[in-house]
């Protein structure tokens, strides 16, 4: 085999029909050689024989598909200059769009000799191929017939967060064979749930490629979360094929459901400096990540996983961006969930939302029509950016998150958050839209909505570290005793209370996002740290479903959908609609409009939501959530109207029901809607 000099773009391993071109990225190696696999496992080195500005290149002839390969970096081991280049470490290609084999933890794939604290300023000259994956060209072709983006518009968007393994390995409905893989996903009693609920969407935990972490196999634990990157462009080989992936998003296409991907580009699977030499650390430590001006052989840990990856660095923007691309391009996805947002946006001076990164991201015409969605924040300084994404970006509302959850546990002085919470966050969100604002009760980063009404505190210790991970306060509460009660007075207010915070999640102005299980009543046995926890701890048990509670979110989904106030995605502040009638109201239960007193009432449980919009006959429409969060039950003064019960939390069974005049009683802890509709000339 010989290499020619072939063409430094596009980046990865391309087959033209005649043969491979291969290229890399590397600022500072001396040579590059492309390792080339048979079907025993012989290797061949060929150096790459071009260079040009920093990519190295080169064309195998009669090279196709199927071809395994790694690379091979030559350079300086120079730690404390930032530069970790070991030839004897055979690297991942950062753009591999299939993996073969996998990743077999040995000391081999370390780049130095472990020992004592100054062991990473050693050379180590074992070889780590046997241990290591490899990549291997791939070759796109899928028929997506009439395959068409469902485009949904972000005032209807309903979110529904999954992990593909997690949400059908015990649904008795798919073939057990497919059970847990994205073949499941596009199955017909996945996607009939999907639709019974009502969601517009499904937002899936990774799927890229990611690596088992050497501390939780050694526990006997596993990466189910998967937030740990192996490689950006490569499917989790764990839950099936690539064209297996295609397929479920077609299906789900075909019935109207997007497709959006929680995605990690914050940091990699490397870890600190005493991580293994896999990909990009033995391609171009200096350049792939962010290492501290005074102590460039340490890395900055902006993330919590050891290593931050540079995004100020052009080529590193570059793999980023052609990763999305690429996983819209050839996979039709329909948005992105970025993971520690707040790193993805951190220049030299701190957070940026005008960043390079993020205005490559607004510009690209290929990204431009897909959902983004970040996260927020990272444990670096200056890291908690709730609202300061720039103008394309919707953001995780962890504000809206912990005032749901006390207001309805019942604690004192919530009102005015609440209120700012439920009518879109305008406080972060003002000049934008409020849909930027994904409202949620529940994510799989926490406690799921049932042990919020079962469990107090956290019972992480299945994770191996004496309960010590995890938030230790759930805002939850109880209702006097841990875990499952035979107590029916306990479980009546448990299921209360889930349903007064799933109709307030789809009252509120906003995105709505709903935690996969939530609908069936899913526990999680007080865990809320279940990260490592690939068993019955975190699949969704479908043979525990409770299906009041699944009928209850759909209802819930339905109401959302049929009154358009509901949906509207602009900021209200109060403009008169009719006489003694504004778009928006906030009242007490005595029917009066809250003064700066009553809002400053830490005491004050009783809250009225009102909303009235204009109906094409000229009439208006007026729909108010009554909502008490007391010990005991209030009687609410309503206009007099015609008033209609669209529902209550307390009592499921109350459908359309008259309120036969203007008081309305509302129990503890719950919450009630109502409609009327009134002539005005």
């Amino acid at each position: 085999m010989k290499l020619e000099s072939g063409q430094p773009y596009p980046l990865g391993a391309t087959w033209d029909g005649r043969g491979v071109n291969f290229a890399v990225f590397s600022a500072h190696a001396a040579k590059v050689e492309l390792c080339i696999f048979d079907g025993d496992g012989r290797e061949t080195r060929l150096a790459l024989p071009s260079r040009i500005d920093e990519v190295w290149h080169g064309y195998l002839p009669d090279a196709g598909p199927g071809l395994a390969y790694g690379y091979r970096v030559h350079g300086p081991y120079e730690p404390g200059n930032g530069h970790r280049f070991n030839p004897n470490k055979l690297l991942l290609d950062p753009y591999a769009r299939r993996l073969s084999g996998a990743i077999r933890w040995n000391e081999a794939l370390l780049g130095y000799t472990p020992g004592d604290e100054d062991a990473d300023l050693t050379f180590d000259d074992r070889d780590s191929a046997p241990f290591m994956v490899k990549g291997v060209v791939a070759k796109d072709e899928f028929d997506w017939g009439d395959d068409r983006a469902p485009r949904v518009p972000w005032r209807d968007t309903v979110i529904y967060e999954a992990h593909v393994k997690g949400l059908t390995k015990l649904l008795g409905a798919v073939p057990e064979a497919q059970r847990g893989t994205y073949a499941a996903l596009g199955h017909d009693a996945v996607i009939g749930h999907l639709r019974k609920l009502g969601v517009t969407a499904i937002e899936l935990l990774p799927v890229h490629a990611f690596l088992q972490d050497r501390t939780l196999t050694e526990k006997g634990l596993s990466n189910y979360w998967g937030y740990n990157t192996l490689s950006f462009f490569t499917p989790e080989p764990r839950y099936g094929t690539a064209d297996e992936l295609r397929a479920a998003i077609r299906a789900l296409h075909r019935s109207g459901i997007e497709v959006i991907l929680d995605v990690v580009y914050n940091h990699t699977c490397e870890g600190s400096e005493l991580g293994p030499t896999l990909s990009w650390r033995g391609f171009d430590h200096a350049s792939y990540y962010r290492l501290p001006d005074e102590d460039r052989r340490r890395m900055v840990n902006d993330t919590g996983t050891g290593n931050t990856v540079n995004m100020s660095h052009p080529r590193v923007v570059q793999m980023v961006m052609d990763s999305l691309r690429y996983f819209v391009q050839s996979f039709h996805v329909d948005g992105f969930r970025f993971d520690l947002g707040s790193t993805l946006g951190r220049e030299a001076a701190g957070f940026d939302p005008g960043c390079g990164f993020f205005d490559a991201l607004r510009q690209d015409p290929v990204l431009a029509p897909v959902k983004l969605i970040s996260e927020p924040w990272d444990i670096g300084p200056g890291g908690y950016q709730l609202g300061n994404h720039p103008p394309g970006f919707s953001e995780w509302n962890d504000r809206y998150r912990d005032t749901l959850r006390r207001y309805w546990r019942g604690d004192a002085g919530q009102r005015p958050d609440l209120a700012e919470r439920l009518s879109g966050s305008s406080d972060f969100f003002g000049l934008r839209r409020p849909s930027a604002s994904i409202n949620y009760i529940a994510s799989h980063d926490g406690a799921p909505l049932a042990d919020l009404t079962m469990y107090e505190g956290k019972h992480n210790e299945a994770n191996g570290e004496d309960n010590r991970d995890g938030v230790s306060d759930n805002l939850a509460r109880n209702w006097g005793e841990e875990g499952r009660s035979d107590d029916p007075k306990v479980e009546a207010m448990r299921a209360r209370m889930r349903r007064s915070l799933l109709a307030t999640l789809f009252w509120s102005r906003g995105t709505p996002m709903l935690l996969a299980g939530d609908e069936l009543g899913r526990s999680q046995k007080g865990n809320n740290n279940a990260y490592c926890q690939d068993n019955e701890i975190s699949w969704v048990d479908w043979s525990r479903a409770d299906s009041d509670l699944i009928a209850w979110t759909s209802r819930m989904i339905a109401v959302r959908r049929a009154f358009a106030s509901l949906r509207e995605d602009k900021f209200r502040h109060g403009d008169e609609v009719a006489p003694g009638y504004r778009d928006l109201d906030w009242l007490d239960e005595r029917n009066q409009v809250l003064s700066e007193e009553d809002w400053e009432n830490a005491e004050g449980r009783a809250l009225v939501m009102r909303r009235t919009a204009k109906r094409s006959d000229r009439g208006i429409e007026i729909i108010a959530l009554l909502m008490n969060s007391a010990e005991e039950a209030i009687g609410f003064v309503l206009p007099e109207l015609a008033w209609h019960v669209v529902f209550d939390s307390a009592a499921p069974e109350r459908d359309a029901a008259p309120v036969g005049g203007t008081a309305c009683s509302v129990e503890p802890h719950a919450c009630v809607m109502v409609s009327a509709v009134r002539e005005v000339s």
